[in-house]
């Protein structure tokens, strides 16, 4: 059932249109500076906390003031905000980026980079929330699936080369002239949104209290509280990587960059197989690769001095890390009997959630016990986690129907 009132037309290209095929790559594009700006700061950390004269841990804070920021404004900003012509919307995301990786660029101290963070962190969510949609329209219902396959690529993009190159780049121009580089391709792409992607107005929607009905669904919640707790994990220990392999592996301060180029690329193979087996074990698989992130995180802090059992390690991490990011966003997409949009930007809350908790019990693990605790902690949690997907699994007789 739809809301009348709120019906808007759609003006989308056929499917075979070009127009079409370019605005779903510029999209793709924009997902991957709206991915980098988000990640970005993970390799960055350890230069800005020397700069800034604070510590790692405090530094750290702006990681779970980003995630916060997604997870308590995301759905409300995304609802509100879904009724306007995609295009302008696009366009003001990417210019919100732009202008707020330029404050960040000049930031005297924390607080300012704080507010460099706040605002694109308001954004965010909307893009996520209108961004697969709106490649949908474009594409047309008989590429659909491709459409937004090309649009996710820009996730894939950011986790291997985005935020690596990001940090080398700092090791180049500094962290402030990565921050300005970031600000630059965002205006770039903003100018691209403008002129080479048609007027794409919002489909209908349903009522927002129909939507929310999905609220009531104890499995649902379970499945949405289960990826609060696999995000903590992943990111107590992901958030200070580079921190780790810095002060506790030895690796050089320029060659760090070139190790997180490869945990991306070997987590390439994770975003296969989650995304290949979880359609039909959904919790199970996400059991299955939590498992795996436990062992690679705690190998990985274990082996810290051997640099070939590191690397062994790190790949087993870094393939089990990019895996869950599609499973927890489908197992989520499919406990929701009906507003699939609505499941997916909860998750994506859900996991800012979690990612903003990660990274205050890293900090605070790292502040206690030194760079290598952070992965035995988050080694424990993600124990815990894939304990909780088999709580989840049988405390509800119809996840048991997962085949």
């Amino acid at each position: 059932m739809s809301d009348s009132s709120n019906t808007i037309a759609v003006a989308a290209p056929r499917p075979k249109d070009a127009g079409g095929t370019l605005s779903i790559f510029i999209l793709a594009m924009a997902a991957f500076i709206v991915v980098t700006t988000e990640f970005l700061i993970v390799g960055l950390l350890p230069a800005m906390a020397r700069d800034l004269s604070i510590s790692i841990s405090q530094a750290g804070l702006l990681v779970t003031l980003f995630a916060f920021t997604v997870m308590c404004f995301g759905p409300m900003l995304t609802a509100g905000l879904a009724h306007l012509e995609r295009k302008r919307l696009f366009v003001i995301i990417l210019l919100v980026f732009a202008g707020s990786n330029a404050l960040a660029a000049v930031a005297p101290n924390l607080w300012v980079l704080g507010l460099a963070r706040f605002l694109p962190a308001l954004a965010l969510p909307v893009f996520w929330g209108t961004a697969s949609e709106t490649a949908t329209q474009l594409a047309g219902p008989e590429r659909a699936g491709q459409a937004v396959s090309s649009v996710y690529l820009g996730i894939s993009a950011a986790m291997l080369f985005g935020i690596p190159l990001g940090t080398l780049a700092s090791e180049a121009l500094g962290w402030r002239g990565a921050f300005w580089l970031l600000a630059a391709i965002s205006l770039l792409i903003a100018m691209m949104l403008q002129f080479g992607m048609p007027a794409v107005r919002s489909p209908q929607r349903l009522r927002m209290g129909e939507q929310l009905r999905i609220l009531r669904d104890p499995a649902f919640l379970a499945n949405l509280a289960l990826s609060v707790l696999v995000f903590t994990a992943m990111f107590t220990a992901y958030t200070y990587l580079a921190d780790t392999l810095e002060k506790a592996a030895g690796v050089p301060k320029a060659q760090v960059g070139w190790w997180l180029m490869g945990f991306g690329a070997v987590g390439l193979a994770g975003n296969f197989l989650g995304g290949r087996w979880v359609d039909r074990h959904p919790l199970g698989v996400t059991a299955l690769f939590c498992v795996l992130l436990a062992v690679g995180m705690a190998a990985s802090m274990a082996l810290v001095n051997d640099r070939m059992g590191l690397s062994v390690a790190l790949a087993v991490w870094g393939v089990a890390n990019t895996a869950l990011y599609p499973i927890c966003q489908v197992r989520v997409m499919k406990a929701a009997s009906k507003a699939k949009a609505l499941a997916g930007t909860l998750n994506v809350s859900a996991a800012n959630a979690g990612i903003g908790l990660g990274a205050v019990v890293g900090g605070l693990a790292v502040a206690a016990w030194g760079p290598s605790s952070a992965g035995y902690v988050a080694a424990a949690l993600a124990l815990v986690a894939a304990l909780g997907a088999g709580v989840v699994r049988w405390g509800h007789p119809s996840e048991r129907l997962e085949g």
